[in-house]
This record gives C-alpha cells, sequence and structure tokens, in this order.
C-alpha cells in the first residue's frame, strides 16, 4: 500500500534520536513511511552521500546504495519482465486483449490482480488488489470477491440451478480464471465454500422477490457481503480457538479496483486509492485521460466530510490525523482492517490478547469507523475509448494519468513495429497498403523495447526522463536492498485493457 513513494530524503529527528524517510517535496499524501533507530542507520554505514535527480524531486542515495552494483540492461529487462502475462481474446467482443505486470517493493508483494471471464453470464471483470498491513487479505480479496460479483449479477432462474448444483456437490463453474496462481489452503478453501453457500442460498430468496436489478447494486453487495463474511470467519471459534489464519486476514486490509466489460458497458467499482483512467484518442488524433475512479482518501474533501458526518462532532478533531483515519490509515475506504470496524468489546477480547493494545486504534469511540462499500460508475465505451488501465497507487505515484495514456498510446503506435507487416485482408486497394505502411514507417520511430505493455510503463515510471529511458536511474531502482527498498517505491501492479473499435462502432447499444 502507498504511502508516498516519491523521491526520498533521510530528515534526522535529533529530538528523538529517529530518522524519518519523507519526501523531498512532503506531499500531501506522502506521510512518513520508514522509521529507523539513529544506531541502526551508523551501524549500517547509512549516511547520505549523493544526489540524484529525478523527474519530481532529488533522490538522495546512501554509501551502501551507490555501492550497489549496476544491473546490465539485460538483468533489468529480466526483473521488469517476471511477473509480465498477456491474453488474448479471438471471439467477438469489445475487449481485445489485456497486458499486465506486477513489480514487488515488499516481500512479499503486498498487491495482487485477478482476471476472468464469466461463464453464466456475459462480461469479463479485472481487477487490482492493493495490500497493506500484509498480504493476507489482498490475497484471499482477489480469490473470492469476482465469485460474490458473479452470483449477484445473475438472474434469479439461472442462481437457482447453481444453488441446487451446490448443494448436489455438482457445482458449475462460474468463472474462467487467467493466469492464476494463488492457491489457498484446505482449511481456509472449506470455510470460504461455507460462507459462499450461505450467501448464494439468502441471494436466492432475495432475488425471488427483486423486481428489478441495478448493476451498482449488486456491486455494492458483493463488496459489502465478502467484507461481512471475513468478519464472521475471523470472529469464529472452532473449539474456544481462534482461527489465526482468519484473524491475520482481519487484521490486514486492502483496498480495491474492479471493472465488468459486458459490450460496451464499463462499470468500475472502487474502494481506496487505486486508479483506473480510460485512453481516449480526439477527433484531432490527441490522446486524453479520462479519470473513472475517485480515490478515498483525504485529499477527497467529499470523502473526509461523509465519514465526519457519521461521527459525533466532539471527534471531529480525532476522527482524521495526520491526514490519516485516526491518524492510522491512508485510505478511508477498505475491505479488512477490522480493527477500525469492529466495536470494542469485539477488538478487546479478539484483538488485545495476540496483538496486545496497540491493535486497538486512539480515540476509538464510535466504530465502525471505515467501509468497504465501493464507489461505482458506469461509461458506455464509444470507438474513441482505445484501453483501459488500472493499477495500483504505486504506478499513479511516479507518474499522472496523462502520462500514463500517453505511453499506451505511443505503445500502441510502436508495438505494430514488432511483429512482421501484414495485409488484414486480400483485395485491399493499393492506398490503403500505402496508408499502413505510412503508420508503421512513423511506428518505427517509437518502437518500444517490451511488448507488454504494462512492462512498458514499468520502464517508462522508473526510469523515464526527457530524453528516454536512464539506465542508471533504473538500475539504482531495481536494486535498493531489500531493508530499504519500501522508503523509495511501492509494489507497482498494473492492468493495461485494449478495446475492440471495430466491435464498438457497430454493437448494438
Amino acid at each position: 500500500m502507498a504511502i508516498g513513494c516519491r523521491a526520498q530524503q533521510l530528515v534526522a529527528n535529533k529530538c528523538f534520536g529517529k530518522c524519518t524517510v519523507r519526501t523531498a517535496e512532503y506531499h500531501k499524501r506522502a506521510r512518513p513511511i520508514y522509521t529507523f533507530s539513529k544506531n541502526v542507520i551508523q551501524e549500517k554505514g547509512e549516511r547520505i552521500c549523493g544526489q540524484y535527480h529525478q523527474n519530481r524531486g532529488t533522490l538522495y542515495t546512501s554509501k551502501k546504495l551507490a555501492g550497489t552494483p549496476r544491473l546490465s540492461p539485460q538483468e533489468v529487462t529480466s526483473i521488469l519482465r517476471a511477473n509480465e502475462h498477456t491474453q488474448e481474446f479471438t471471439s467477438a467482443g469489445s475487449v481485445k486483449s489485456y497486458d499486465s505486470n506486477q513489480l514487488p517493493s515488499n516481500n512479499p508483494i503486498e498487491d495482487t490482480r485477478t482476471e476472468a471471464q464469466c461463464l453464466l453470464t456475459k462480461g469479463l471483470l479485472l481487477g487490482v488488489f492493493d495490500g497493506h498491513g500484509g498480504a493476507s487479505c489482498a490475497q484471499v480479496i482477489a480469490k473470492r470477491l469476482f465469485h460474490y460479483i458473479t452470483v449477484c449479477l445473475l438472474p434469479p432462474d439461472i442462481l437457482h440451478k447453481y444453488l441446487n448444483a451446490l448443494e448436489n456437490n455438482k457445482p458449475m463453474a462460474l468463472l474462467d480464471v487467467y493466469n492464476d496462481k494463488l492457491e489457498l489452503v484446505d482449511e481456509l478453501k472449506i470455510l470460504y465454500e461455507a460462507s459462499f453457500k450461505t450467501f448464494v442460498k439468502e441471494l436466492s430468496e432475495i432475488k425471488d422477490n427483486q423486481r428489478d436489478f441495478h448493476m451498482k447494486e449488486a456491486m455494492e453487495k458483493a463488496f459489502l457481503r465478502l467484507d461481512s463474511d471475513m468478519s464472521n470467519e475471523a470472529l469464529c471459534k472452532n473449539d474456544g480457538k481462534v482461527n489465526m489464519k482468519t484473524l491475520s486476514v482481519a487484521i490486514s486490509g486492502a483496498v480495491a479496483c474492479v471493472a465488468h466489460i459486458d459490450g460496451p458497458h464499463l462499470h468500475i467499482a472502487s474502494v481506496g486509492d487505486c486508479q483506473c483512467v480510460l485512453g481516449v484518442l480526439t477527433d484531432v488524433n490527441t490522446w486524453t485521460a479520462k479519470k473513472l475512479t475517485t480515490e478515498h482518501n483525504t485529499d477527497n474533501h467529499e470523502e473526509v466530510q461523509r465519514i465526519l458526518r457519521e461521527h459525533p462532532n466532539n471527534e471531529r478533531g480525532t476522527i482524521i490525523k495526520m491526514e490519516r483515519l485516526l491518524g492510522q490509515l491512508a485510505p478511508l475506504r477498505a475491505l479488512g482492517d477490522f480493527r477500525y470496524k469492529w466495536n470494542k468489546r469485539t477488538l478487546n477480547s479478539t484483538l488485545l490478547p495476540y496483538y496486545g493494545e496497540t491493535a486497538i486504534p486512539p480515540n476509538y469511540y464510535t466504530p465502525p469507523y471505515l467501509t468497504a462499500c465501493p464507489d461505482v460508475t458506469h461509461h458506455k465505451l464509444t470507438p474513441r475509448d482505445k484501453f483501459l488501465v488500472i493499477a495500483s497507487d504505486g504506478l499513479w505515484d511516479l507518474v499522472s494519468p496523462l502520462q500514463v495514456v500517453r505511453l499506451v498510446g505511443e505503445h500502441m503506435s510502436g508495438k505494430v513495429t514488432l511483429s512482421p507487416f501484414k495485409l488484414p485482408c486480400k483485395d485491399m486497394r493499393i492506398s490503403d497498403i500505402n496508408h499502413m505502411l505510412l503508420q508503421r514507417k512513423e511506428g518505427l520511430k517509437m518502437k518500444p523495447t517490451d511488448r507488454n505493455a504494462a512492462t512498458h510503463l514499468l520502464r517508462n515510471a522508473l526510469g523515464g526522463t526527457e530524453y528516454g529511458i536512464d539506465h542508471v536511474k533504473l538500475s539504482q531502482l531495481l536494486s535498493i536492498p531489500q531493508e530499504l527498498v519500501r522508503g523509495f517505491r511501492d509494489d507497482i501492479t498494473i492492468t493495461v485493457v485494449y478495446f475492440d473499435s471495430e466491435y464498438l462502432r457497430h454493437c448494438p447499444p
């Protein structure tokens, strides 16, 4: 979870004998993100000795960093491409393909991503999940949330068929999940399947009496019910013993951004500060970035006012402190993080024996202070909408939405030169072939190093300058020691979704 990963400066606080990493600009979103004991820093020889210019400030490096062996271009490329994935779709639809990639900072990485095709309804689901306080909550959400969303989208008759199949131990497949590398332990699988089955039963009863379907309500119900199930699973005791696996999921948290694409209809459900941006090509062939999400943090005045309205006036000075919820949590909406949702009696009985008094936030009087309810946005796609970028804030801390859209747009133009020239169909006119060749000639000027657009974004976000990619800068940011890297960059997860303009031009509304 990013807490501000722009250019860093080590600032000594002599009063307390500690050093705190802060951004050189000290932007609103950048809080202290690493605290080192002064003695530890001296023992490790971490004394500031050099400067290195970045896009947005100065990167202060230490002797330890300066002595790190420089990576070769091949080693840099190997690191950047380690987690990339491309999925192409041959069937007719609004999505042609998507590229995804992840670059860890935390070990293990706290970001997760999931992409899946709905099998019982139309639509493609894509999500990015940014965890904090550990990786467990984000991983569990990535495995479960799409199933909750999918059953909420089912019409009543298909939902009943699905429930009957579940009860007869012959479950129907809901999703075709791509590039799934995570596997839950058997103990949690059994527990999660029981919770999900209960939800499907209750949902089938609700849908029998439901007249109208609303996508917004369906997405909200899925997010909130999964959050509620994770809470109940953490509080459920087996033989009087707390399940530490479900409790660790409950004590950590995650923000999420999920896209559902069905023909021309794009719905985005967002909780926290992941962002989703649409790349739009204007009539004069320039790129514009259309943001489809609003971050739930203290930069969002409406979100701050919403939280303040939900609590007594005498708490106005303590609910938001140091631009964080109760002075601790940066996102103002999240899944998990039940230490900001449970009542104080539950916190005392459940968390206190295992995590100590620090598990209970200060000034904790009128919970819940946190919600998992998403903002849901609808956008009708047009042929001008070329691609969608969903990413954790590790990317947006380094580059702006417009920069991201321009980089992907340039990548689209240059990527065609990476493959041999082929005519898309027979009997083409000479003028059309000439036009394609001229486009290819222009694309050669922007020929990218990477075929995968998400990798292209990673390379430019970390090493981009006004004059192109700076290998020294890129090498340095990829070889920072594990104990220091979190102070310079966050986990980054990116999914780039490409739309089929011809399909959108002719598809029914």
